[in-house]
């Protein structure tokens, strides 16, 4: 009982000095303790929310760069930076204006594309074994297939993974056109998927709020414009991706070797997407 506790029931007389010293060092360390437990939390959540904050830089910083590439293939495919003329590239700098890709990036690329020197991009799928039998599909849009496939490996074998075969991976994953939505009520997003066309919905799994809605890739124009036209907001991560049939359960230890795969799969240039079970 403290001295605040006895004070209250009429027997501060009976509390001596040194009962009086253990009551005050026991009052104070209490506190200390409470105080520093509280600025734990807080450090843990401040570190969580930049963490996340992070990965969402790095996300629209590829996203930013994938569209950049894509815009030098577009133009030396169709033969022409105008979009009136080039069909593919009216359409692509349509998705870059929704994704807000900055004007000044579209057009330093616009300007690559007719340069003698710049060379053709490639796509290349890359198929790779993590840890605990979980396997992970890697898109790349690369002008040097070499630097890409040698890249590709180094960053998978050093950050503990393994490279497979063609094949030997890619069938545990559906292709599949995604179009992710900001928000939305989720009966109201179900009814409108499925009238145009979707197979499902599902909830966001990048930490937002809203919806990814699966569909066939030959429904995914559709599907997208449906989607629009009922005034759902589209989000930058929209677009064809590969879809895990089954998810893999595994440890936490072989869970943090296949993040750092990623990661290091990611931090490279010429890899757009890395897809895991």
């Amino acid at each position: 009982m403290t001295s605040l506790a006895l004070k209250s029931l009429g027997f501060r007389h009976a509390l001596g000095a040194s009962a009086a010293a253990r009551a005050a060092t026991t009052t104070t360390t209490t506190t200390t303790r409470t105080v520093h437990s509280t600025t734990i939390v807080a450090g843990r959540k401040a570190a969580k929310i930049a963490a996340t904050k992070n990965k969402r830089d790095a996300a629209i910083t590829k996203l930013y760069g994938r569209y950049g590439k894509l815009i030098v293939q577009t133009v030396k495919s169709g033969g022409s930076a105008d979009p009136v003329a080039n069909v593919a590239l009216g359409k692509l700098l349509k998705q870059a204006q929704n994704a807000n890709v900055p004007r000044d990036l579209i057009e330093r690329n616009l300007k690559k594309a007719q340069e003698a020197k710049t060379g053709d991009y490639f796509e290349l799928t890359y198929e790779v074994y993590g840890a605990g039998g979980v396997g992970m599909v890697c898109e790349v849009l690369t002008d040097n297939v070499n630097r890409a496939a040698s890249e590709t490996r180094s960053a998978v074998t050093k950050a503990g993974g393994k490279m497979a075969e063609p094949g030997s991976v890619m069938f545990n994953f559906n292709r599949r056109g995604v179009v992710v939505l900001d928000g939305g009520e989720e009966e109201a997003v179900f009814e409108a998927a499925m009238e145009a066309g979707a197979e499902d919905i599902v909830p966001r799994d990048d930490g937002e709020k809203g919806w990814n809605v699966v569909c066939e890739l030959d429904d995914f124009a559709g599907v997208r414009d449906a989607l629009e036209a009922a005034g759902f907001k589209e989000s930058d991560s929209t677009g064809l991706k590969c879809i895990p049939v089954v998810e893999i359960e595994t440890s936490d230890e072989d869970a943090d070797v296949n993040d750092k795969i990623m990661d290091a799969l990611l931090d490279l240039d010429d890899v757009d997407a890395v897809y895991t079970q």
